[in-house]
């Protein structure tokens, strides 16, 4: 049998980083996301000669090693183990084996919520093969904790929320962890709208995450009031983005996205580049009313929204930049399992 699973990869719309504690801790976080056509995914292949094989066909990196309780973490294949370490002693208490293929549709540290989607896949998959009584916020939920306190990773909370609900959600996040998804009922018109005004631009930019939000989470600890008073604004903007998206009023997006733009800058420092101002700066000359970093920034993705039929001018402009598009559509659905023999 091969048990296997897919989680949709996100974009942040609106309220990135108010997830994040202790600031969603102390004044409580919004965010309103929507999952895309592209995914991770994740395939387990039962063994029974007591090894565990590792493969990441996307970075085309390997580890086979022997089946323990525990497997050292040691810097490869991280996400991996941590998965196995807390499945083996929550579930089984006894060592697994198996191989483990596992491929992203996106390039790691890319704003898209890759890592924390890639855990809820994995997760998934564990739990198609072993029956695990896993609901969608349990799974998530779980996820967040492999990677935030397990593997002291630092981040956010709303990818794996994300990755397990699918659609466009309003999430709200609070205090001891608590997380609330507000499922949307969008009009197909507005959702093909949206699809075809928003432009989705890779930069070609790597970088470190956890630095920038370490970083963000030092500013509010500090009490630094240019950052607190700037993630409050985003917050807000998650709020409004809800209620513009809601009633179709799309010519207001982009003046929210710009809005965020302006106050995520203010976060922590590295969040925007030189390098991506001119990015940002190039797509509003040709014709883009707005646009945002997708995840902590300092690289990664980038996406613009592009009113009416001003997007063939944008790709123009930002074209000569370097970067890459990517073509996607909307996704409804969350994690996803099945099994085939």
């Amino acid at each position: 049998m091969i048990f296997r699973s897919k989680a949709p990869l996100r974009i942040g719309l609106a309220g990135g980083g108010s997830d994040v504690s202790p600031y969603s801790d102390i004044y409580g976080g919004a965010i309103l996301n929507a999952t895309i056509n592209k995914y991770a995914y994740a395939s387990i292949i039962p063994r029974d000669d007591g090894k565990i094989i590792f493969k990441a066909e996307d970075r085309d990196e390997y580890l086979e090693t022997e089946a323990t309780e525990k497997l050292n973490i040691d810097g490869k294949f991280d996400l991996h183990k941590g998965i196995y370490n807390r499945i083996v002693k929550d579930f089984t208490d006894t060592p697994l084996s198996f191989e483990l293929l596992t491929f992203v549709d996106a390039p790691a540290g890319s704003g898209l919520g890759s890592s924390s989607t890639l855990v809820t896949a994995i997760i998934g998959a564990f739990a198609e093969w072993l029956k695990l009584p896993l609901g969608e916020y349990d799974i998530a939920h779980l996820a967040y904790q492999i990677e935030r306190i397990d593997l002291n990773m630092a981040g956010g909370k709303q990818d794996q929320y994300a990755a397990t609900f699918g659609g466009f959600n309003f999430m709200e996040f609070f205090e001891n962890d608590k997380v609330i998804v507000n499922p949307l009922r969008i009009h197909s018109s507005v959702v093909n709208e949206l699809s075809n005004n928003i432009l989705l631009y890779y930069t070609k930019i790597s970088r470190d995450s956890a630095n920038i939000i370490e970083k963000q989470q030092e500013n509010v600890t500090q009490k630094v009031t240019t950052s607190i008073e700037a993630m409050h604004n985003i917050k807000s903007q998650a709020i409004q983005m809800k209620e513009t998206i809601l009633k179709g009023e799309l010519d207001k997006i982009g003046e929210i996205l710009n809005f965020g733009y302006k106050n995520k800058k203010q976060m922590a420092a590295g969040i925007v580049t030189d390098f991506m101002e001119k990015i940002y700066q190039t797509a509003l000359s040709a014709g883009a009313t707005g646009g945002k970093i997708s995840g902590a920034g300092g690289g990664g993705f980038m996406f613009f929204y592009c009113p009416r039929n001003t997007r063939f001018q944008v790709i123009k402009a930002l074209n000569a930049l370097g970067g890459t598009f990517y073509q996607f559509e909307f996704s409804s659905e969350g994690l996803t399992t099945w099994s085939v023999k």
